[in-house]
């Protein structure tokens, strides 16, 4: 059986558009395959991404710009309160691949187990690597808002940045690393979707202190 590593979809036109001003899949009558990805740029205004459906939105226009906007993007979020969402529940069944047509997982319950998400495959819409721990700046800090296994985080305290809508001093978000990597070797340090709460606040400069720039991942739920 083939690799996941080398898992890739054999049609390199529907990529011949990347890289190049003003050309699309979409403008080609071509679609981008990618079903996955990592946010290039946050909201600008850290953990405040208008909500759900605002962070939904960017999801979406991102994946359109690349020529994916033919799918339903979800932002990968939960949320606390009444009412709560988790994450996982809203990003479909999969599988899930991304820019470059490596799969991440299979399946909702493979995503929460034994992933292939890792600084080489955690991408953006454009196929870039994200910088991770070592790099200059480390951006590797995954806006989710979730426990390890992608649901809303119980109890009062803030873990969401008052769902997503905060850009001040006070609050948290909880984070993961898309490179799987922290200062320690342990599971929290290496969790893509639950290692650490953002300290400092909601702010871009709160977010940006431990390694983050306000991005989040993206899964297409059709």
């Amino acid at each position: 059986m083939q690799s996941r590593a080398k898992l890739t979809l054999l049609v390199p036109t529907a990529l011949a558009c990347f890289g190049i001003s003003g050309c699309t899949g979409t403008q080609q009558g071509l679609q981008n395959p990618m079903t996955f990805f990592v946010t290039s740029v946050g909201s600008g205004k850290g953990a405040d991404l208008g909500g759900l459906a605002g962070a939904d939105r960017h999801c979406q226009s991102l994946a359109a710009a690349v020529g994916a906007g033919n799918r339903t993007w979800r932002a990968y979020l939960s949320t606390t309160g009444a009412g709560a969402v988790n994450a996982r529940d809203r990003i479909g069944r999969g599988p899930w691949q991304n820019a470059k047509g490596v799969m991440v997982a299979s399946s909702v319950d493979e995503l929460h187990g034994n992933n292939d998400l890792n600084k080489q495959t955690a991408l953006t819409e454009n196929g870039a690597v994200v910088n991770g721990r070592g790099d200059a700046p480390n951006t590797h800090d995954i806006l989710t808002g979730s426990t390890p296994d992608g649901r809303s985080i119980p109890g009062d305290k803030d873990t969401t940045c008052g769902n997503y809508t905060k850009s001040g001093a006070d609050g948290a978000v909880m984070l993961g690393h898309s490179d799987r990597q922290g200062l320690r070797d342990d599971a929290e340090s290496r969790s893509w979707n639950s290692s650490h709460l953002s300290r400092g606040g909601c702010s871009q400069d709160a977010l940006k202190s431990t390694g983050g720039a306000g991005l989040f991942y993206c899964f297409a739920a059709d």
